[in-house]
C-alpha cells in the first residue's frame, strides 16, 4: 500500500512538471491514444484477404496461425470457393487483412471500460470499429536480439503511417494499474512496440524512449524544438508520432 501511495505521488508530481510547460488543453490533446487495439485472433466467420508477394489475392476464412513469440509466420486459410485449407508461409505473403474475433473484442471492451484513463485518452468507436485489421510482411529481429526473419505484423497507426509505421508487439507488457473501487485510475499503458523508420524495423520499449527520441524525430528540427525529449513522456508516443507526421508532411 505504501509503495502504491509513493507511486501515485510521483505520478502527480510529474504531471505538475508537465503542466508548467503546456496548457491543460495541450496536455489533454497529447495524452490521446491514437494507436489501434492489438488483436491476437481472427474471426473464422468473416472473409480474410491474403495478398501474396506475386500479386495474387486469396480470400477465405481464418483457421488459425503459427506464431513465434506472438508474431505470425504462417496462416491457415480455408478457401472461400473450394473449401480447401492451406498453410501459407509469411515469406509468401505481402499483406494480410483480418477481422477481429468477437470474443476477443468483447474482452478488450471490458478492459477498456475498467480503466478510467481510457475514458479520456481513447475513443471506443475508433479502437473497436469493425474494419479490417491490416498486417504487413516485415523482416524483424524480435526484441532487437534474434536473427531477422519475416513475420506478418499488425500495423496499428494506418491513418498516420507515411513517415513512421508502428506495429503491435503482441507480447508487450503494460505499466502497473492502480485501481480505486475496482476501476483503474492510472497505468495500463503498453510498454513496447515495433517501429519502422527509414526502412528499418526496431523494437521500441518504454525504457529506451529517451535514447530513441532523436532516432524517431531528430530529422525534424521544428518538431524537436517544440517537443524536446526532456518535456515528453512515453504516454504521449502515439500523439507524438501523429504530430511529427503532420509537421513533416507540411514542410
Amino acid at each position: 500500500m505504501k509503495t502504491k501511495i509513493v507511486m501515485m505521488i510521483l505520478a502527480f508530481a510529474s504531471s505538475l512538471a508537465f503542466a508548467q510547460e503546456y496548457s491543460k488543453e495541450k496536455l489533454k490533446e497529447m495524452d490521446n491514444y491514437l494507436f489501434q487495439e492489438t488483436f491476437k485472433s481472427a474471426s473464422p466467420k468473416k472473409t480474410s484477404t491474403v495478398v501474396l508477394k506475386d500479386g495474387k489475392v486469396l480470400k477465405g476464412y481464418s483457421r488459425g496461425f503459427d506464431k513465434k513469440k506472438g508474431q505470425i509466420y504462417s496462416v491457415n486459410l480455408k478457401d472461400s470457393i473450394t473449401g480447401n485449407t492451406q498453410e501459407i508461409e509469411a515469406t509468401q505473403i505481402a499483406e494480410l487483412y483480418l477481422y477481429a474475433m468477437g470474443l476477443e473484442k468483447f474482452g478488450k471492451m471490458n478492459k477498456f471500460l475498467s480503466n478510467s484513463r481510457n475514458w479520456s485518452s481513447k475513443s471506443m468507436n475508433k479502437n473497436f470499429k469493425n474494419d479490417q485489421i491490416p498486417f504487413f510482411n516485415e523482416k524483424v529481429s524480435l526484441k532487437n536480439k534474434e536473427a531477422e526473419k519475416e513475420y506478418l505484423m499488425q500495423l496499428i497507426n494506418p491513418d498516420f503511417s507515411s513517415k513512421i509505421k508502428v506495429y503491435a508487439d503482441p507480447v508487450a507488457k503494460e505499466t502497473t494499474t492502480f485501481a480505486v473501487g475496482g476501476i483503474g485510475v492510472t497505468g495500463g499503458v503498453t510498454k513496447s512496440f515495433y517501429v519502422k523508420k527509414d526502412g528499418k524495423v526496431f523494437w521500441l520499449e518504454k525504457s529506451n524512449f529517451e535514447e530513441s527520441y532523436s532516432k524517431l524525430f531528430g530529422d525534424n528540427p521544428a518538431f524537436m524544438k517544440e517537443y524536446p525529449v526532456s518535456k515528453m513522456k512515453w504516454d504521449f508516443l502515439s500523439w507524438l508520432i501523429y504530430e511529427y507526421t503532420r509537421m513533416s508532411e507540411e514542410k
